[in-house]
């Protein structure tokens, strides 16, 4: 009887909402909403523990021909409770808990006979709505979606600017006002220190959005939807689920990052046996191309993907404890890139047998990753694509890299737009019926879609490595602001631990091939830093990029050999946006702790709580040197072993661009 009454206290501020057919609160009463009509149009208001968040907001569409559909009447709503706990084939939890309470409103169209239903759902960590057409009895064009998120503030906000093709660049931090046409995942902080992301789940068959600021009112966005060549934003003809708009609302940065919002709102797995997916880390024939030590086809006479090169990496992974090599470059047609129909995708270069490179490979135990770099020829890798993975399953290739260096062709079609949404989609499905995991980079923003195909592990979307190799590069502050803005959508591929900082490791035999290199270009992080990447962004296919010459005999290099790629549990222990980010994962009895910090070096406490009481600890610590600085003097470590328990304290200092990596193993 206790337990039925705690139960029925611990509802009632659900219910009571729920009386009110229009309104719904969280699970823990926090996150508060409501729904109301004004003048025929629909509006929503969301205020979370007692502050005003989003103040009443317009739904609704435009459709072909000057064809509103913003003007309702409410049949009836219906509110239901839901609370699971499910797990994921990989991730930074063993299990997620999904619980919500969820409001749906069925609406009548004014202007014509057609039906509209629009869910709500309200976790503790945020909420999310989309809409339902239930019939379409014709094909179906959305001109725009006029869903709105008019803020009440003017919001602290973390941004970049949105374009229809790339998610490669540095963020900006500003007010909301200055923040004019946004990329999702966007992330603000309010004066209350409420933290808001503001992103889409479950993109299936639709356009990806980005936000755009209304002119007469600049504390309002409104979902915009990457067009079609004719003008149309999303194209269909039987009934279908828009994607979710999710915003995350959390009392911390922190607890953002360790949200599962976006896992959440999507669907479950939909493969019936996930033996074969297996998450990994791994090396790479890639960096030496990036840094122009070799190219990724032969002409020139520095061809990387030789039979002999990846030997020799295949080699250090099987030496060194990493599970898997990564071979760009290998088949033809990178001399015609750009081109339509530059590429086969399962012809070798001649200086490159791929039957032998993966017999020694699975000698080894090494798992091979194979490569299909498109340049964005769509209609040519989709005439290719049975073909290729077929390819690749008969030699028993079990991961591919997939690329999209270029614009896409049809010429007339954007990147993000439901042209490449279907693609990408496209591409997930085949993977998953040769059983095959991918890592997908220059895609669409991801949208939690790895829950229901989990063999879609892990994206670049983000200004990685890479830039590193060839530009300026990226600041100290850029990681710190990344797990709070692009993590949000979910796994990054970064491509992080980078221990020649300076480049300078072969650097008679570079050769310029990027126009954006300078002759200057460097890693801009201490090796410490490059280290607790590796912990703080998270990726299922996680890879140390480095030249393995840079990791032979480095002390460091033992961090993250071993390191695993799904994870028990995770937390963040402390974090500022843009300034630094500590975050601990547990697998097994054995913890991560990565730390890393922006152009400023600070102290940072460290409670070790979060272990088991009662049980010692191993501590193995790479930090900064007393000396180190990320421009001066990148490369100096400090290396410490000690004994800890939950009542020990830390207290580590990340110099400038520095940071610290932890590995802490319950002794027997």
């Amino acid at each position: 009887m206790k337990q039925v009454f705690l139960f029925f206290i611990l509802l009632f501020p659900t219910l009571l909402l729920a009386s009110e057919r229009n309104a719904l609160a969280s699970p823990n009463g926090k996150l508060m909403f409501k729904m109301e009509l004004l003048n025929n149009k629909l509006f929503y208001t969301v205020s979370y523990g007692g502050e005003v968040i989003i103040r009443p907001s317009s739904l609704g569409f435009v459709l072909s021909e000057n064809d509103s559909l913003t003007s309702f009447e409410i049949v009836k709503t219906e509110t239901t409770t839901f609370d699971e706990t499910w797990k994921p084939v990989w991730g930074q939890y063993s299990s997620i808990r999904n619980h919500y309470n969820e409001l749906t409103v069925f609406l009548k169209d004014l202007k014509k006979d057609r039906k509209l239903e629009i869910q709500f759902r309200l976790y503790d960590d945020g909420f999310a709505f989309r809409y339902h057409f239930p019939e379409v009895n014709k094909p179906l064009q959305i001109m725009s979606e006029e869903s709105r998120f008019n803020f009440a503030d003017n919001y602290k906000c973390w941004w970049i600017w949105a374009d229809y093709n790339t998610l490669e660049k540095l963020f900006t931090h500003s007010t909301l006002r200055e923040a004019t046409h946004v990329a999702a995942p966007f992330t603000m902080q309010t004066s209350k220190n409420t933290f808001i992301s503001i992103y889409e789940a479950a993109v299936d068959d639709y356009s990806t959005m980005t936000l755009k600021q209304d002119l007469a009112n600049p504390l309002s966005y409104k979902v915009n939807l990457v067009p079609w060549a004719d003008g149309s934003a999303v194209k269909k003809s039987t009934a279908f689920y828009t994607p979710w708009r999710s915003v995350c609302v959390t009392t911390s940065a922190g607890k953002l990052m360790e949200s599962s919002l976006v896992w959440n709102l999507n669907e479950p797995c939909k493969i019936e046996d996930c033996s074969w997916i297996k998450p990994i880390n791994y090396i790479g024939i890639w960096w030496e191309m990036h840094l122009g030590i070799s190219t990724w086809g032969m002409k020139g006479g520095h061809h990387g993907a030789t039979t002999e090169n990846t030997k020799r990496y295949i080699d250090f992974a099987a030496q060194k404890g990493i599970q898997g090599v990564l071979i760009e470059g290998w088949n033809t047609g990178w001399e015609n890139w750009g081109q339509v129909n530059a590429f086969d995708y399962v012809t070798p270069y001649p200086d490159f047998d791929i039957k032998e490179v993966v017999r020694y490979a699975k000698s080894k135990g090494i798992e091979i990753i194979g490569h299909h770099e498109t340049g964005g020829d769509i209609i040519s890798y989709e005439k290719n694509l049975e073909k290729a993975f077929a390819f690749y399953k008969s030699l028993g290739i079990r991961y591919v890299k997939t690329g999209y260096a270029g614009p896409v062709n049809p010429t007339t079609e954007h990147h993000h737009g439901q042209y490449m949404v279907r693609h990408y989609n496209k591409v997930m499905e085949v993977a998953a019926k040769y059983q095959i995991m991918l890592d997908v980079h220059e895609p669409v923003i991801p949208t939690g879609l790895g829950r229901t195909y989990p063999n879609l592990m892990t994206f670049e979307a983000v200004r990685g490595m890479e830039w590193n190799a060839w530009s300026e590069g990226n600041p100290p502050s850029h990681t710190c602001t990344l797990p709070f803005t692009r993590g949000m959508a979910g796994p990054m591929d970064y491509t992080a631990g980078i221990v020649d900082i300076l480049e300078k490791s072969q650097a008679e035999k570079r050769v310029k091939w990027n126009d954006l290199d300078k002759g200057n270009s460097a890693v801009h992080s201490t090796v410490s830093n490059q280290l607790a990447l590796m912990v703080v962004l998270y990726s299922p296919l996680q890879m140390a990029s480095d030249l393995i010459e840079n990791y032979n005999n480095h002390p460091a290099f033992p961090f993250i050999s071993g390191m695993p790629t799904t994870w028990d549990e995770t937390k963040v222990l402390d974090a500022k946006i843009g300034e630094y980010v500590v975050v601990a994962r547990r697998k097994g009895n054995k913890w991560y702790v990565g730390g890393i910090t922006n152009e400023q070096g600070r102290t940072i406490s460290i409670d070790l709580s979060f272990l088991t009481v009662g049980q010692n600890f191993k501590l193995q610590r790479c930090s900064d040197a007393p000396d180190a600085h990320f421009e001066t003097n990148p490369t100096g470590i400090e290396i410490t072993k000690d004994k800890v328990t939950s009542a020990s304290q830390l207290e580590i200092k990340m110099n400038e661009g520095g940071g610290f990596i932890l590995i802490l193993e319950a002794e027997d």
